[in-house]
Formats: C-alpha cells, sequence, structure tokens
C-alpha cells in the first residue's frame, strides 16, 4: 500500500467499491475500511498493561473470589490495597463507600 491508495498487482490504483448493507445504506469500502481500522487502533492503545502483584497467598485470593463474587484481579486488587491482609480486606469490602 502506498499512501491511501490500495494497489492491484498490476501496478493500477483499485477502483472505489460502493457496497451496499441490508440496513438500506451504501458505503465506500475505502472509506469504511479506514474507519474500522481507526477504531480498532484506538482500542488496542487503551488497553492497560496488566499489574502483577506479588506476595498474595492462593487461598487468600479464591475465598474473597468466592465469597464476594468478584474476579481474579479484584481480589487481588484488594488485598493489596489492605496490605495483603485478608481480615482487613473482608471489612473493606463489607464496609459500605462513604
Amino acid at each position: 500500500m502506498s499512501g491511501n491508495i490500495l494497489q492491484r498487482s498490476n501496478g493500477r490504483p483499485e477502483p472505489e467499491v460502493i457496497m451496499n448493507f441490508g440496513d438500506g445504506f451504501s458505503y465506500v469500502k475505502g472509506k469504511l475500511d479506514e474507519a474500522y481500522i481507526a477504531v480498532v487502533t484506538e482500542k488496542e492503545k487503551e488497553k492497560k498493561p496488566k499489574e502483577v502483584i506479588t506476595g498474595l497467598k492462593k487461598e487468600d485470593v479464591d475465598l474473597l473470589m468466592n465469597e464476594f463474587e468478584i474476579s481474579r484481579p479484584q481480589a487481588e486488587k484488594a488485598l493489596a490495597a489492605n496490605d495483603k491482609d485478608v481480615t482487613k480486606t473482608i471489612h473493606a469490602l463489607i464496609k459500605p463507600p462513604e
């Protein structure tokens, strides 16, 4: 690909393709592709790297997950926020927000 113009193998630019969809509208294929790529690349930029929390006991994480019906990352984050103490974490999760 060179720039915004797609090239065929014979060197000629690809003609504008208009696609008709079931919603009754027609879309220019090139612009539709550009919009799709923009959305996909934006979502990739938004992804956060996973935080690795070390020193947590698997039993503590499993207890919080089962009793409070929360995901593993939520349980790990709650434990880390409460000095990795399961008792403090349980109290923090039970305590209503202020």
